[in-house]
């Protein structure tokens, strides 16, 4: 089923949001974004916070995925906030891991894992673009995406559970670069160049809206605020959670380039199954030395 982000936000529709009606954003001239309206672009299609769009055309657009990791790393701190007071509250680490990857499901309703597993069965399917997309939007999910759900969440949950199990700063700080790393993702893969597999959708709403340049120094801003909070544990976890900032964005980035092989561009989907791969990339290399 097509819905990440590609055919609805990650909250119940609101008339003024096209992503609803299957527009993409006007390219009519108007007046350059303000931060604010990228910022609320940018939680009010990523995530169910109570946000309001305010406009929705393509330089609002533009603005909304240069502002997606500070949507990651609200997500990412709600998140190590709930494994944190498990831990705190006496809860095991497998516990306080399994909250933690919870709480990004809840507050994306899902989308980006049901994005994964389609985009799974997608390219699992072998078959052209066309029929490829088509088995994309169906309701049901296939072997391929259910098998791909499962050994993500299951990665997830055991990083997270070695992370929290080593203090819980470690669990905490991990569970904000990786959320952070997921949306940075989103904002290099709406990088000028890359096509929209669909005409439709808030995947071809976004697709090449970012110049380049900008994309590159959000990717760099984020690599150096994930850095600096690893510093919370000394300059070795700094230099890690740098790494493993660089190695989710580069395993994203693979992704993406099999996908634009295989679809030919870019879908809600597909940026769906960036964000968790990412994700978990940058949990395991985490966890790694």
């Amino acid at each position: 089923m097509d819905t990440t982000p590609e055919q609805s936000p990650a909250r119940p529709p609101e008339p003024e949001r096209p992503a609803d009606s299957g527009r993409s954003p006007t390219s009519d001239p108007a007046p350059p974004p303000s931060w604010d309206d990228g910022i609320r672009f940018a939680f009010g299609t990523l995530t169910v916070l109570p946000v309001r769009v305010a406009r929705w055309d393509r330089s609002a657009a533009r603005a909304g995925m240069l502002c997606a990791p500070l949507a990651g790393l609200v997500v990412g701190l709600c998140a190590a906030a709930l494994g944190g007071a498990l831990l705190l509250l006496g809860g095991g680490a497998l516990q306080a891991a399994v909250a933690t990857v919870a709480v990004p499901a809840v507050l994306t309703r899902g989308l980006h894992l049901d994005g994964l597993a389609d985009t799974a069965d997608g390219l699992g399917s072998g078959k052209p673009a066309e029929d490829a997309l088509r088995i994309m939007k169906r309701s049901d999910i296939g072997p391929f995406g259910v098998i791909t759900l499962l050994l993500v969440l299951l990665g997830q949950v055991a990083a997270l559970t070695e992370l929290y199990a080593a203090g819980w700063a470690q669990g905490a700080v991990a569970a904000a670069a990786a959320g952070t790393a997921a949306r940075c993702a989103l904002t290099l893969a709406a990088r000028a160049g890359v096509p929209a597999a669909r005409p439709e959708g808030l995947g071809a709403a976004v697709a090449g809206a970012v110049p380049l340049r900008s994309a590159l120094l959000v990717a760099v801003g984020t690599v150096a605020v994930s850095t600096a909070g690893g510093l919370l544990s000394g300059p070795l976890s700094a230099l890690r959670h740098g790494l493993a900032v660089v190695s989710a964005l580069a395993a994203a980035e693979l992704l993406l380039r099999h996908c634009r092989r295989r679809f030919g561009g870019v879908t809600g989907d597909v940026f769906g199954a960036l964000a968790e791969t990412a994700a978990t990339a940058a949990l395991v290399v985490l966890t790694l030395g």
